[in-house]
C-alpha cells in the first residue's frame, strides 16, 4: 500500500489501482473451495418487506427462572433463531432484524428492487380497496352505533313519558279526593294541635 504526497500537498493520494487489483484478488480468493474449484457468486434476492407481525410483548411482565440448563432460546431478551443470537431489549432487537448480517443470514441483500409502473399502479389499486372495505366497515358501525343511540332516546322517553302519565293520574286522583272531601263537608285531616 503506498501513498503518494506532493511536495507542499499533506493530503494522501491512493493508487487507486493498487487496491483495484487487491479487490479482484480478494474476490477470486473468496470464489475459490479447498480442492481449487471456482465457487460461483452467491446472488442474494432483493430486500422485501415481512409478511409476519413481530412479536415485542409475548414475555411482556413475565418472571421467569434461568438456570444453567435454560437453553440460550428461553433466556431473558429476544431470541433471533436465523443467528442463533439473543438481544436483550426491544429496540436493539428490531435494529438487529433489520440490520445487514441478519438480511444475508436470511438470503437477502440490503438493495431494493426496482418497481416496474404496473406494479406500482396495482399497489395503489390493492391500497385503494383497503381503504374502501374500511370505509365500508366504518360507514356500517357508526350506523349500528347511530341506531342503538335512537333506541336508547326512544326507551327514555317511553319511560319518561310513562312517568309523565304515572304523576298525572296520582295528581288527578289526589285532586278528585279533595274535591269529594270537599262536597261531603270534610276537611282536610291535619296533625295540628289546638291551642288550650
Amino acid at each position: 500500500m503506498q501513498h503518494h504526497q506532493a511536495q507542499n500537498d499533506f493530503r494522501r493520494k491512493w493508487d487507486k489501482d493498487e487496491y483495484e487489483q487487491l479487490a479482484q484478488k480478494r474476490i477470486t480468493e473468496e470464489r475459490k473451495k479447498k480442492d481449487g474449484k471456482p465457487v460461483p457468486p452467491v446472488k442474494l434476492a432483493p430486500l422485501r418487506h415481512r409478511d409476519y407481525k413481530v412479536d415485542l410483548e409475548s414475555n411482556l411482565g413475565r418472571t421467569t427462572f434461568i438456570t444453567k440448563t435454560t437453553p440460550q432460546a428461553k433466556m431473558g431478551g429476544h431470541y433471533c433463531n436465523v443467528c442463533d443470537c439473543v438481544v436483550k431489549d426491544s429496540v436493539n432487537f428490531l435494529d438487529h432484524i433489520n440490520g445487514k448480517k441478519h438480511q444475508r443470514n436470511l438470503g437477502m441483500s440490503t438493495s431494493v428492487e426496482r418497481s416496474t409502473l404496473d406494479q406500482v399502479k396495482k399497489r395503489f389499486e390493492v391500497h385503494k380497496k383497503k381503504l374502501e372495505e374500511k370505509k365500508k366497515k366504518d360507514d356500517s358501525e357508526e350506523r349500528m352505533k347511530e341506531l342503538r343511540e335512537e333506541e336508547e332516546k326512544a326507551k327514555a322517553y317511553k319511560k319518561e313519558k310513562l312517568k309523565e302519565k304515572k304523576r298525572k293520574a296520582e295528581y288527578d286522583l289526589n285532586f278528585e279526593d279533595e274535591e269529594m272531601a270537599a262536597v261531603m263537608g270534610f276537611s282536610k285531616f291535619s296533625s295540628s294541635k289546638k291551642p288550650h
